[in-house]
């Protein structure tokens, strides 16, 4: 345990050295993006009600998780490629879940001051009065490290143009076409099903009903099936990390 703590702590300083130069900047467009969808969404919207203000405020905080993890993520692990960092990180001598929890960690952060000025700022744009539940934390950890776990699978299994391409359609899905910030029963009745499947629509109830709790409280399958996604997404890294070079 002693060895992979020390691994950790080694690689998490090499990770974020190597991020010196982008770690700024990806901070600033992470809180703009944020902060953009609860005032730009809203000039959308000619009567905003109070459902529509909490999707928003709510969904905001998510929409920044799944672009850190499953956009910025592919495209950096894509860079490490073809850079040669990606086989010079599986070359050194630490276990290879130190190595991806490392970068989760640095990604997680680099995430959460968008969530918090969103947060902020809706409760001045909407003057909502959220009912935060305990369970908070656990969903929005969950909802990152199925973002990060999926966002790094899809980094270390496809090739890098191929990672680049797939992070782009996931943010254009998540963005546009996801029940994130409006409700599910808006989409398709096809398109709406395809939802019960993808971990986007779980995302952001985990999210919305720990941040302003519900009457007949939280619900469980949220989190269960993002604790599956998560699974399978840090598997799928894992097994491309632990590879021969």
């Amino acid at each position: 345990m002693s060895h992979w703590l020390r691994s950790y702590g080694l690689l998490l300083g090499w990770t974020a050295l190597r991020s010196r130069a982008t770690l700024p900047l990806n901070l600033i467009i992470q809180t703009f993006l944020a902060v953009g969808i609860i005032v730009g969404f809203a000039y959308l919207v000619p009567e905003m009600d109070d459902a529509t203000a909490l999707y928003l405020a709510t969904g905001a905080p998510v929409l920044g998780l799944i672009t850190v993890g499953m956009v910025i993520g592919p495209q950096e692990v894509a860079s490490s490629k073809q850079e040669g960092i990606f086989d010079f990180n599986r070359s050194l001598p630490v276990p290879r879940s130190a190595l991806i929890a490392s970068d989760a960690t640095v990604a997680l952060l680099t995430a959460l001051p968008g969530m918090v000025a969103a947060l902020v700022v809706a409760g001045l744009r909407f003057d909502l009065t959220l009912h935060i539940s305990p369970l908070v934390l656990p969903a929005v950890l969950l909802t990152a490290f199925t973002a990060i776990g999926l966002g790094y699978g899809i980094g270390y299994g496809l090739a890098p143009a191929a990672a680049r391409m797939m992070s782009q359609l996931v943010v254009f899905v998540a963005l546009m076409f996801s029940p994130i910030t409006f409700p599910a029963s808006r989409l398709p009745d096809w398109f709406e099903s395809v939802h019960t499947v993808l971990p986007f629509q779980y995302m952001a109830e985990a999210v919305r009903d720990t941040l302003n709790r519900p009457p007949e409280g939280v619900a469980v399958l949220p989190f269960a099936v993002l604790a599956v996604w998560s699974l399978i997404g840090f598997l799928i890294t894992y097994r491309m990390t632990a590879r021969r070079p």
